[in-house]
């Protein structure tokens, strides 16, 4: 009963802090927080900006626009007054006008009437431009001719324009006498231009309308109120037709005076309304004007109040949103701690469940310790998984994978690939055999081993991510992870200084590294190994230690050079071989040798050298009839030469394995008389070669009979006499076409044949004509 009890207590607990507990409860109020907030402050910001700056701005444009339409409108005025000026000192309105018989002389009165109809059309604001002769015969020009009197139209409502104070000026007149109120706005010249006894007047009526359109620029509202004034008040223009004496309008000039500056902004209240007015002066002839533009702020900021009550609505639906989402959130977060908790609490009970994340932590604990133990023994095993996986990567044994599975495998191994570029170094130990070393044949792998610590030590300080591998063999290799886009030629250049330092004071040994180009995929990464191990067996035989860089150096040498081969003391040394002269032979291998390595020759070429060399020797051994595989026990000596890199290993091993071999057995299976007549006859042939010679000739010269020397001669060397002959003389023939610029008939002359024959006896031996030999080894 007691455990029924509290396992039901437990189940309760449980569904309590599942749905609506503690934890619950604190998450919704701190996901609200945290998703309402933010919200409710940038909504408030925005408000600001959107309510303080941006109506500012708005204000502040708004009288920019005002103040450049002033301008225009000032410049249009100004047109219109120089045009009307322009118009006054014209020949045409001169002193000649003054008690002209215009009925008389009608051709010059139609000739005024043309001209004011254009000066009418100049400008779309004029609407009669006109011209008033006073005098005791009146005249009017409207544009066409009419003689005044008081019965047509009274006379003074044109004569006191003459009398004016200013040559040119504004005015505003009333032309009609039965409706005196109606007066145009009013630009007058006197005439003549220029005179001080003027007897008439330009005039240009403008149409009040367009004047009207022209004062509505300065604001593109239909509310407020737009006029021009004189400074003196005799002239007042207003865009809605009030007029001067109107409230509004005074209550707007008489803010306007008590402003110090002729031209601002200000706000102002009428009625129940907030304005905002610009105004400006205009300079005109003689007088100043001022602008008055005001527009109900409201028109202007109507969309900033819009949008700024949007934005206050979008971020209370925001909180609203925030709340709802906070809410499904809290559950939804919930959800994993209640699975953690099943799951790890097993059969906890009511009483250890007081607090779920107590359990949780201890849970957690010991999985940690757990963990701990395991990456102890991890990174015990950590370096040597490592090194078998590069040790794979670089032999190429992982092409099959692809570059993502590369990367994550070096990720779980603690590489950081992302974005990064791999650089190899590859490190070649040279003269474990010079006399000053500590180390003698056979300590390979202690010399690699220390040489390798040196490159772990100095390649930490230098690089982020370095690991060098150990062939064993006088050889490591070095792997670099660097930032992509990194420049490494410093930090390369001064690690390689640094470690052939050290290992020239420390081993007494030399160093060849090579630098392979940075490479952004793992899965070129064994490209670059074997580029860079291919360019180590290009370094320069005679250097002491070298740096080869695949980045800036052309690792293949000069492909113009041409390659210094000794073939006269190779054909010297195999004939010594031949006849048996064992130290004759062992001087022309150092010969040999020494022509090979040169200056300027690399270790690829010395090496394909002597293994060329080896090949020669092997088929003279053939030829001699002694079967190479039984002569040296079927050892691979390719393999043994190629992995040799110093001259002085080379010329001891080709001696030891080679050499001496062959001629204890020739010296067991030939004659030493026999040999030496052999010797006689083929320095005769090899002097001689260019005359006609047969076997007799040669029987004759050393003594014997044909008989017995073609026999000896075929047992001694392995080839028939003939066959010896013609290839002395095609080696000669060779050489002449490599090393010399003499015609085809000349070299067949200089070995013995005649041209024809040459010929058909060069391509049968070499399978290609003596021209196509040429062209094939000046190519190469």
């Amino acid at each position: 009963m007691l455990r029924a009890v509290r396992e039901g207590l437990a189940r309760r607990l449980g569904k309590t802090i599942g749905g609506q507990g503690r934890f619950f409860r604190k998450s919704l109020i701190t996901i609200f927080i945290v998703s309402g907030i933010p919200g409710l402050l940038m909504g408030a910001l925005v408000y600001w900006i959107a309510g303080g700056r941006v109506e500012s701005e708005l204000l502040q444009l708004h009288y920019r626009q005002i103040e450049q339409r002033s301008q225009n409108i000032d410049d249009q005025l100004g047109n219109l007054e120089l045009l009307l000026s322009h118009w006054a000192f014209d020949n045409k309105f001169d002193y000649s006008l003054n008690g002209f018989d215009f009925v008389r002389n009608f051709e010059r009165t139609q000739d005024i009437t043309r001209t004011l109809v254009a000066m009418q059309g100049s400008n779309a604001m004029v609407k009669r431009a006109e011209l008033y002769i006073g005098g005791n015969s009146s005249v009017l020009f409207t544009p066409e001719y009419m003689k005044l009197d008081e019965r047509n139209m009274p006379i003074n409502r044109y004569e006191p324009l003459i009398h004016g104070q200013n040559t040119t000026y504004w005015t505003q007149w009333s032309f009609d006498p039965a409706h005196p109120e109606n007066k145009d706005l009013t630009l007058v010249h006197h005439i003549p231009g220029g005179s001080l006894n003027p007897f008439g007047v330009l005039v240009f009526r403008f149409d009040s309308q367009k004047v009207a359109n022209m004062l509505n620029t300065l604001t593109p509202y239909d509310e407020g109120e737009t006029f021009l004034i004189q400074d003196t008040g005799e002239l007042f223009v207003s865009a809605n037709g009030n007029t001067a004496s109107s409230p509004f309008v005074q209550a707007l000039r008489d803010k306007i005076a008590l402003e110090s500056s002729k031209k601002g902004s200000f706000f102002m209240d009428w009625k129940g309304s907030t304005y905002t007015v610009s105004y400006g002066s205009l300079t005109r002839i003689a007088e100043d004007w001022t602008f008055v533009s005001a527009s109900p702020i409201s028109n202007i900021t109507s969309p900033v109040v819009f949008i700024s009550k949007l934005i206050i609505t979008v971020s209370l639906i925001a909180l609203l949103l925030a709340g709802l989402l906070a809410w499904l959130a809290s559950r939804r977060i919930y959800v994993p701690v209640k699975r953690l908790v099943t799951m790890l609490g097993g059969n906890t009970t009511a009483h250890e469940l007081k607090d779920e994340f107590s359990l949780l932590e201890s849970q957690w604990m010991h999985m940690h310790n757990e963990s701990l133990a395991l990456n102890s023994k991890l990174t015990e095993q950590m370096p040597h998984l490592k090194d078998s996986f590069l040790h794979q990567l670089l032999q190429g044994y992982l092409n099959a994978y692809s570059e993502d599975d590369l990367l994550t495998r070096m990720e779980r191994f603690k590489w950081e690939v992302k974005n990064k570029q791999f650089v190899i170094l590859y490190v070649q130990l040279i003269g474990i055999t010079s006399v000053e070393g500590n180390f003698r044949l056979g300590e390979e792998g202690l010399v690699t081993f220390a040489a390798v610590n040196m490159m772990e030590e100095l390649a930490s300080q230098y690089f982020e991510q370095s690991n060098v591998l150990n062939f064993h063999d006088l050889t490591a290799g070095i792997l670099l992870i660097c930032p992509e886009g990194q420049s490494l030629t410093e930090s390369c250049q001064s690690f390689s200084d640094e470690l052939k330092l050290s290992i020239n004071r420390i081993l007494k040994m030399r160093m060849t590294l090579a630098i392979s180009r940075p490479v952004l995929r793992v899965s070129e990464i064994p490209m670059a190994f074997e580029r860079a191990k291919q360019a180590v067996s290009f370094r320069y035989f005679d250097h002491v230690n070298q740096i080869i860089d695949l980045e800036q150096d052309n690792f293949a040498g000069d492909e113009d050079m041409e390659l210094q081969y000794p073939f006269t003391q190779e054909r010297e040394l195999i004939q010594a071989l031949r006849t048996g002269k064992e130290g004759e032979a062992s001087e022309l291998l150092v010969a040999f040798l020494e022509v090979l390595t040169c200056k300027g020759a690399k270790e690829i070429e010395v090496q394909q050298g002597m293994l060329h060399l080896l090949g020669n020797v092997q088929h003279a051994i053939m030829v001699s009839g002694i079967n190479p595989n039984r002569l040296f026990k079927g050892a691979n000596l390719y393999e043994q030469l190629s992995q040799i890199r110093e001259s002085s290993r080379i010329l001891a091993w080709f001696q030891e394995k080679v050499l001496r071999p062959f001629m204890k057995e020739l010296s067991g299976r030939s004659d030493a008389q026999v040999k030496r007549i052999i010797e006689q006859a083929m320095i005769y042939l090899q002097i001689n070669y260019r005359q006609d010679i047969s076997l007799d000739n040669c029987a004759e010269h050393t003594g014997t009979n044909p008989f017995f020397l073609s026999r000896s001669f075929k047992l001694v060397t392995g080839k028939n006499f003939i066959d010896y002959l013609t290839e002395l003389r095609m080696d000669k023939a060779k050489e002449l076409l490599r090393d010399s610029e003499m015609r085809i008939n000349d070299v067949a002359d200089q070995v013995g044949y005649q041209h024809t024959y040459f010929n058909r006896i060069f391509k049968k031996q070499e399978g290609m004509t003596p021209t196509r030999y040429r062209e094939l080894s000046r190519s190469s």
